[in-house]
């Protein structure tokens, strides 16, 4: 069983805390989009990343500057969002990494997909950047099927906690006989499911690490996820998607951020 999550914007160095196990497993491909964004003027650049001047100069010194061999940080610590923080990875206890090196997979734009210890360096380049190198129209179909097909795996058993923007590098190669499960965590509005963004993020972060923590090999098993009031909606969930509702008390503010 392998679980899918996407990457963060925000990134961190940390090469202190723990060794890297390993470099990503598409380094050659890694390494064409790299020298095809140093080859970009600056201007370039910033459109290609959509952001501001800040982020963008951050970003070209970055790339100026890169080597994808030295100054490593674990992957699983180098990303810090929301759905990393609640995570909390920096605590895991030792089964808990030895879990997410074998099932938890991160899909990136740069690196294709990484395992929790590789490797990898500050980099910014999203899924859905319109990127030509080597002749090819965007980033999916640079990287085509070949993120599915690292993904899958022997037990053809996928659980989705990824956004649309990244997952969809998996979908769109599914096999018949694979198992893809889409977890969904919402709140009921007019007896609708709506995700919110922010506690999306949370909730994503906190089953990796509950399912982490019990050492899950079935799907089934995070049926028994509850968190912030998440419950799972047998009546709502399929055996492709597993909604999980928040039910939250009148009056009462949902989360805290």
């Amino acid at each position: 069983m392998r679980i899918i999550i996407s990457p963060a914007k925000q990134m961190r160095v940390d090469t202190d805390s723990f060794a890297c196990k390993e470099l990503p497993v598409f380094m050659d491909r890694t390494e064409v989009l790299m020298k095809w964004i140093q080859s970009l003027s600056y201007e370039e650049q910033k459109k290609l990343w959509a952001c501001n001047d800040k982020i963008a100069r951050q970003n070209a010194e970055r790339f100026a500057h890169m080597d994808l061999y030295k100054n490593l940080t674990p992957a699983l610590l180098a990303y810090d969002g929301i759905q990393y923080t609640y995570m909390a990875p920096a605590v895991f206890e030792d089964g808990q990494y030895d879990y997410v090196q074998e099932h938890l997979r991160i899909l990136s734009g740069f690196y294709g997909v990484v395992r929790p210890m590789d490797g990898v360096v500050p980099y910014r380049l999203e899924m859905q950047a319109k990127i030509a190198a080597g002749g090819h129209k965007n980033l999916y179909d640079f990287w085509g099927d070949s993120l599915y097909r690292e993904v899958i795996g022997e037990s053809r058993t996928v659980i989705n906690l990824a956004s649309k923007e990244y997952s969809k590098c998996i979908e769109k190669y599914l096999q018949p006989g694979d198992r893809y499960i889409t977890c969904v965590f919402g709140e009921l509005e007019s007896n609708k499911v709506v995700q919110k963004g922010v506690y999306a993020k949370m909730a994503r972060g906190e089953m990796v690490r509950f399912m982490a923590g019990i050492h899950a090999e079935a799907p089934e098993q995070m049926k028994d996820f509850n968190w912030s009031g998440y419950c799972f909606d047998d009546d709502r969930s399929s055996d492709q998607e597993y909604v999980f509702i928040r039910k939250t008390i009148p009056g009462k503010k949902s989360l805290s951020l």
